[in-house]
């Protein structure tokens, strides 16, 4: 059996790197052949799917900025809407403080006024209490003067 594959080697000619026969052409057409079919089954269809999905990345980034364009353009609205909500209850505050304090000022004056017309009713009453117990007193006193004289003079 040896023998068969040698004489099957020594019935080959050799050649150089290359053998130009009639299975060069053939090759040719076959790799032709082969990228005209690699091309309309893979490469175009491969193609295709890379260019819809870099469509679909670069379309995406776009919506993405722009939606990040709009988150920040909101921001600034609403922490503008923070500060001025800040100012206004600020504002709202010390109207409130000087309001109570004007009315404590009233009502501390309502109540002094009230105070004070009470004392001098007070006093009023005390001083009429004190005239009347002096006019009493000074009855009294003329009549335990009279008594005392009356007594010493009958005496």
């Amino acid at each position: 059996m040896h023998s068969w594959l040698l004489l099957a080697e020594a019935a080959t000619p050799k050649g150089g790197l290359f053998d130009l026969d009639a299975t060069l052409p053939l090759m040719a057409v076959q790799v032709v052949v082969l990228t005209f079919v690699l091309n309309a089954l893979f490469f175009r269809p491969v193609g295709k799917t890379v260019e819809d999905r870099e469509g679909y990345i670069s379309t995406s980034r776009a919506q993405a900025k722009e939606k990040l364009a709009q988150a920040e353009r909101l921001e600034a609205e609403l922490k503008a809407q923070l500060l001025d909500a800040r100012k206004q209850s600020v504002a709202v505050i010390q109207k409130a403080e000087e309001e109570v304090d004007r009315l404590f000022r009233e009502a501390l004056a309502v109540a002094q006024s009230e105070a004070n017309s009470v004392r001098e009713k007070a006093r009023g009453e005390v001083d009429a209490e004190k005239a009347k117990a002096f006019s009493g007193i000074d009855s009294q006193a003329e009549k335990l003067s009279s008594l005392i004289v009356d007594r010493l003079l009958a005496a």
